[in-house]
């Protein structure tokens, strides 16, 4: 079976440079079209550095790069280092990148490259705010039907959310794009923090990454040492969830997970729940669903395929 072709959409994040390795390093699997960098984490500005680092860190300087929407559809752009620091991959001191980023806009690269592909070959995975996608969707409603499906990191139901109480933060940033993109038709899968939450880089797995030795596997460690500080005070937990590598890893992997497939609509008008994924997880509602909704991870499987596949590079 040939290698999935995706496009990562992304805004790093430590936990985006950690999915984007995962996916660079099983080329069997995943066949990486590019990396298009969105506003979130921190601005895009930084982002569109960011995932230039990260490939330079795995040694792909050939996956291109875009830089994409600076700023969500009709708000001012929020961002998280609070979280990830002022760079956004704060931990590990990685060189500045020295490849360039490429030419064009990454909505424009979406665009570009769902038309070229066979239709029905291409998987989107967005790791942060939807923007990018909602952009492209808007300006070629054409390409919506090219899409294979959607695999994303966002969401919350019974985990609430991390930004606002009700809201997880890639969907609070842009809670229009996010609503473009539910209401699309585009078959989706969805990692909330209801299954994140239980990805959890324990010290153990974060030996474990730190053993491997390579230049990798101590920046990985490295960056989930910084990451877990503020996840680990928030929720009194034993580590820090590890969100946007699950996108990866379920297209690697998906008997990893389970979920179920739902109606899940996006709350784009009281400002009280703004950006909350409503899920009606029991069916009590004539909606349609659109979205599996994952809610489980067999955490020690994931860890041992991060933790083997990082060790490829």
């Amino acid at each position: 079976m040939p290698p999935r072709k995706i496009i990562i959409d992304t805004d790093p994040g430590q936990d985006d440079a950690v999915a984007i390795l995962l996916a660079l390093a099983s080329p069997d699997e995943i066949e990486v079209l590019g990396i298009t960098a969105v506003a979130g984490n921190v601005p895009l500005e930084l982002t569109a550095k960011n995932a230039r680092i990260v490939c330079e860190l795995a040694g792909r300087t050939d996956v291109p790069v875009y830089a994409g929407c600076d700023r969500p559809l009709n708000r001012a752009l929020i961002t998280a280092e609070h979280v990830h620091g002022k760079t956004g991959l704060d931990g590990p001191d990685l060189p500045d990148p020295q490849m360039p980023l490429s030419d064009g806009h990454a909505v424009d690269f979406i665009i570009e490259t769902l038309r070229a592909e066979e239709p029905g070959t291409v998987t989107l995975c967005p790791l942060g705010p939807l923007t990018n996608i909602a952009t492209a969707f808007r300006k070629a409603p054409d390409i919506v039907d090219r899409v294979q499906g959607i695999v994303l990191m966002g969401g919350a139901y019974f985990e609430v959310g991390n930004i606002t109480p009700t809201a997880e933060f890639n969907i609070h940033v842009d809670p229009e794009a996010a609503d473009i993109v539910f209401k699309s038709g585009v078959q989706l899968v969805v990692m909330p923090l209801d299954v994140t939450h239980k990805a959890l880089v324990t010290k153990p797995r974060n030996d474990a990454f730190r053993a491997i030795g390579s230049n990798v596997g101590i920046a990985v460690a490295e960056m989930t040492d910084f990451f877990e500080r503020f996840d680990k005070e928030k929720y009194g937990s034993t580590g820090a969830p590890l969100h946007d590598p699950c996108v990866t890893a379920y297209l690697i992997r998906p008997e990893l997970f389970t979920g179920r497939f739902v109606n899940v609509e996006i709350e784009i008008q009281s400002e009280l729940t703004l950006g909350m994924t409503v899920a009606d997880w029991w069916g009590v509602t004539d909606r349609s669903p659109n979205a599996l909704f994952v809610g489980e991870v067999d955490a020690d499987g994931f860890f041992a395929l991060l933790t083997e596949r990082l060790a490829r590079l």
